[in-house]
């Protein structure tokens, strides 16, 4: 994972959502110029930005990686996007809005692996580059990973085997029913858990990644299943606010909060014990490396081909793999000994 100085610094100081007018009514933000030359001769590359859902944080840092990479190499970029992530089809409208504006590519993090294919094929029909983030579909030009999903899995497994000492009862919290990514990492992690068969994982409950929601999911987990020690959340919402729950309640203490998460919102929760560890990548560079893919497919240095290489800016050379994947790195673990060196989030 590059966690660079330069990087964190990026991170910490661009944290604007952005959009574009839209029956959401988002607002406008821009990186780059609109007149400067792109990947297409003499033409701007303009870039349509949509995260799963707007006011997220996680997404505030990808989209603020994606500005500072237009900034670099003359794009404009404008985050759209639905304020509500459960809805799998509520990206399909922006997807449609991007289309009509001839926008030069589309980088999407996919609310469903299926819903929004017919958008995203009439999009392509049209010239249009999409390129997945985050959380992947089954139709687009490239998909920027943030980790494999068995990084993310092991990652997942590592902390839980730790945390529980080697058995006891889990329970997961992911975000939407349908996120391609949640559940990609779900299904792996259960086979890493058959390994240690004094593990139960008694439930998988959906927050949609809303914060009210997944409060409350994690409030009848501890109802229902009184004796978990440890609850696992691979999405940023949903961790901070198992965290919150367990932190204020009976349960602290006895309970322990890990999966993924920013350090800046999960900060409390380590310095209180709510949460011992937990992991994540770093979604500026994902935003970044997102944005010089879309570059490198517009002016035609990759197709999306297995091979293919392309520069990255500050984050160096990446080759695309296996069915047009490009993994950032690995995922990075955040606890006591680190926690005060990361701010954002």
């Amino acid at each position: 994972m590059k966690f660079t100085k330069p990087a964190i610094a990026l991170v910490a100081g661009a944290l604007l959502l952005a959009g574009c007018s839209t029956p959401s009514t988002p607002t406008n933000s821009a990186a780059g110029s609109e007149s400067a030359s792109s990947g297409g001769e003499g033409t701007a590359l303009t870039i349509t930005m949509l995260p799963k859902n707007l006011g997220n944080p996680y997404f505030d840092q990808s989209t603020a990686g994606a500005e500072a990479a237009a900034a670099e190499i003359g794009a404009t970029v404008t985050q759209v996007g639905p304020t509500t992530e459960g809805v799998a089809d509520s990206q399909v409208e922006f997807i449609q809005a991007a289309t009509q504006q001839k926008v030069s590519a589309i980088e999407l993090s996919a609310n469903d692996a299926d819903a929004l294919c017919d958008s995203v094929k009439a999009a392509q029909a049209e010239g249009i580059k999409v390129v997945t983030f985050d959380s992947d579909t089954n139709c687009r030009d490239l998909f920027i990973n943030q980790v494999s999903v068995d990084g993310v899995a092991t990652s997942l497994y590592e902390m839980i085997d730790d945390q529980t000492g080697g058995s006891g009862e889990i329970a997961i919290l992911s975000a939407g029913a349908n996120a391609t990514n949640q559940n990609a990492w779900i299904e792996a992690l259960k086979v890493k858990l058959e390994a240690s068969p004094d593990i139960k994982l008694d439930d998988v409950v959906y927050g949609d990644d809303a914060d009210q929601k997944s409060f409350d999911e994690t409030k009848a987990l501890l109802a229902k299943y009184p004796k978990l020690k440890v609850i696992v959340a691979p999405t940023t919402v949903g961790i901070t606010a198992a965290a919150r729950y367990v932190s204020e309640s009976d349960f602290k203490g006895k309970v322990l909060v890990t999966g993924l998460g920013t350090p800046g919102s999960m900060k409390p929760y380590i310095e209180d014990g709510t949460s011992k560890e937990f992991a994540l990548w770093n979604p500026e560079d994902l935003g970044y490396l997102t944005t010089y893919a879309v570059k490198a497919l517009v002016d035609g240095t990759i197709t999306g081909a297995e091979g293919d290489t392309f520069e990255a800016g500050r984050l160096g050379s990446y080759t695309v793999g296996a069915d047009g994947e490009v993994p950032l790195g690995a995922a990075f673990k955040f606890n006591a000994e680190n926690i005060g060196d990361f701010n954002w989030g």
